[in-house]
């Protein structure tokens, strides 16, 4: 097993993110994703979990099966929603003997199952300090560049965000859309003494009825991207639209590692096209077939 921190501190990491399917249809649409994304090297992927108990159970059978049957370095996700403190500790020792290494320690959006356990952990920071008293993780959390919507404010939000990194190894931001968001997020963290690396999420936008969707997510599509994927959608359609979502998106990753972001860490929607379509634009499966990404 591999330890996220560690592929850090070697150098830029390419991590892919994806969701446990519900059915046997996601299943297979996963599946299939993990084939075709595989062979690009990724220096790491991880699992969502929303909490609970069934939820936990896919997540766990994922990551154990992607750490047990492929060259996957598997990263689980674990917030504190759903659960008390004691089942919190046990999903860790779970992770831990399963020879999980790698946690992303959220706080969660509140829970609509009547039958969850009470919320004692409020916030994910309380989530990394459990996660350290058992030991042997690299714990990453959240980082959100336009702040937190719970959040007071945009520099409490830096002030807490800096406490939480301060106990953790690293960060993954929302997904976003102009570099100007991250760089402002990491600078903001320099201010105060907090340098530990934040990787950039990157969601392409590949259809224009996930533009609400991402707003309501809390990363609104500025508009000057809109015009631009409207007037795709006009001279191309529904594939203009995807090949201009993939532009958009190279664009955004070239000027973050041009800026000196440590990694990638794009979010799949468990499909395969849209990143692979990056890859290549960014000119890093040709370099993955055949050495890691991060010693080219």
């Amino acid at each position: 097993m591999t330890r996220i921190s560690d592929l850090l501190s070697a150098g830029r990491t390419y991590s892919f993110e994806f969701f446990p399917p519900k059915s046997d249809r996601e299943q297979l649409v996963l599946s299939q994703s993990l084939l075709e994304l595989q062979p690009l090297g990724p220096s790491f992927v991880s699992v969502t979990y929303r909490g609970g108990a069934e939820s936990r159970l896919r997540t766990q059978n994922l990551v154990t099966g992607m750490l047990h049957t492929s060259t996957l370095v598997p990263m689980a996700h674990l917030v504190c929603v759903a659960h008390s403190r004691l089942e919190l500790a046990e999903i860790l020792v779970s992770l831990r003997r399963a020879g999980i290494e790698n946690v992303l320690a959220l706080g969660g959006d509140p829970s609509s199952d009547p039958d969850s356990s009470p919320r004692e952990l409020e916030h994910a920071i309380e989530l990394v300090e459990l996660a350290r008293a058992i030991g042997g993780f690299s714990i990453g959390v959240a980082a959100h560049p336009s702040g937190h919507p719970a959040s007071a404010d945009l520099a409490s939000d830096r002030d807490r965000l800096a406490e939480k990194l301060a106990l953790a190894d690293f960060a993954i931001t929302q997904f976003f859309f102009e570099a100007e968001e991250y760089f402002g997020l990491v600078s903001d963290l320099a201010e105060r003494s907090m340098h530990k690396p934040v990787l950039p999420g990157i969601m392409p936008v590949t259809g224009l009825s996930s533009i609400p969707r991402m707003a309501r997510m809390g990363a609104a599509v500025p508009q000057w991207m809109v015009a631009r994927l409207e007037s795709a959608a006009k001279a191309g359609g529904d594939d203009g639209v995807v090949r201009c979502g993939v532009e958009l998106a190279t664009e955004l990753c070239q000027a973050l590692l041009e800026g000196g972001a440590p990694g990638l860490h794009f979010y799949t929607l468990n499909r395969s096209s849209a990143t692979r379509d990056i890859y290549r634009a960014l000119g890093l499966a040709p370099q993955l077939s055949g050495m890691r990404a991060d010693s080219a």
